[in-house]
């Protein structure tokens, strides 16, 4: 049964602002020091996607958590890895993926958006191949959570067993204006840099190895772009086939669909993440019978940090990592 509870989580008297909160990660925590393992998964168009895996090599029946980072995010991202880093230390096996362009450049012209589920399903299904029976948990991260909710809602079949889904975007077009606005006017050209670097490095990548993907680069304008609206205008839609940017919001918003959603799912998001507003937010009949949204008063954008400046402790991957061991203890023996 749909379901609305308040999350646990308690902001720390010196990181009550959405925006410290939000910027703590990528600006001031270390990185975690984490063995992995990577590998590359062929796709049916001849490209590939690059895989982090982490934690013990999983025996037949052992819970499998994949994970997905979000716009201009990587497995490097700090809340992908420090997440790795704990299910790893709990005895958990994780996968992160790198998103086409994300981690390394790619050998087509595409790269990923919040409704884009082919490329996450030929994961999915990879990792059913290798083990058909046991727990598979997915994790998506802000416009991966996007993609992971667009999944639940338009393809699942009983490959997942739980998902999360994190600070997501659930109304595209409320979320590009809000980036708009304020303080979050700079991480909107923080990210569109970002995005706008990879789509050059992609580029003198396939003159050399792919002319004609190549060629579908450089026919996209892509002078001046300042906002979200005119990056998904302008390389998004072209790209994968929407009219405009207004028809993907359109079809890509997760928050219309959440209610097909019968895989059980957590939501996590906070009332203050930057990079939306409270419209955002569902209410209980806007949910499916297997969702449950956990909501913080505070924690910004993929933030959630409580502890001290000296000793910071990062309640989401405590949360993520309780929840896909409740996962493992159901299915059987709890690992490690």
């Amino acid at each position: 049964m749909a379901e609305i509870v308040e999350a646990p989580f308690r902001a720390p008297s010196w990181l009550r602002s959405p925006h410290l909160q939000t910027l703590w990660g990528p600006l001031w925590r270390r990185a975690e020091d984490l063995p992995r393992r990577r590998e590359t998964l062929r796709l049916a168009d001849g490209d590939h996607l690059l895989l982090d895996r982490a934690g013990p090599e999983p025996e037949a029946g052992d819970l499998r958590v994949v994970l997905l980072h979000g716009l201009s995010g990587c497995s490097d991202s700090h809340y992908i890895r420090g997440t790795q880093a704990r299910l790893a230390a709990a005895g958990i096996a994780s996968v992160a993926i790198n998103s086409r362009g994300a981690a390394a450049v790619n050998d087509t012209a595409l790269t990923y958006h919040a409704g884009e589920t082919d490329d996450l399903d030929a994961v999915f299904r990879h990792l059913r191949a290798e083990d058909a029976g046991g727990p598979l948990l997915a994790i998506g991260v802000s416009l991966g959570g996007s993609r992971l909710l667009n999944w639940l809602a338009r393809r699942d079949d009983g490959t997942l067993s739980a998902a999360v889904a994190v600070c997501t975007p659930l109304d595209l077009a409320i979320c590009a204006d809000r980036m708009d606005r304020g303080l979050s006017r700079l991480y909107r050209r923080h990210l569109i840099g970002a995005l706008l670097g990879n789509l050059h490095r992609q580029r003198r990548h396939l003159e050399r190895v792919a002319p004609d993907q190549a060629g579908r680069l450089a026919a996209l304008d892509l002078a001046g772009i300042r906002s979200f609206w005119q990056f998904d205008d302008r390389v998004i839609a072209p790209l994968y086939g929407f009219r405009d940017a207004a028809h993907y919001y359109a079809e890509c918003s997760a928050g219309p669909r959440l209610k097909a959603i019968r895989t059980p799912t957590l939501m996590i998001q906070a009332r203050d993440d930057p990079f939306m507003t409270p419209a955002v937010l569902p209410g209980r009949d806007d949910l499916g019978p297997g969702v449950t949204l956990e909501l913080s008063r505070r924690g910004g954008h993929v933030g959630f940090v409580a502890g001290s400046p000296r000793h910071p402790e990062y309640w989401l991957e405590k949360r993520l990592t309780a929840f896909a061991a409740g996962l493992a203890s159901a299915a059987g023996p709890s690992p490690g």
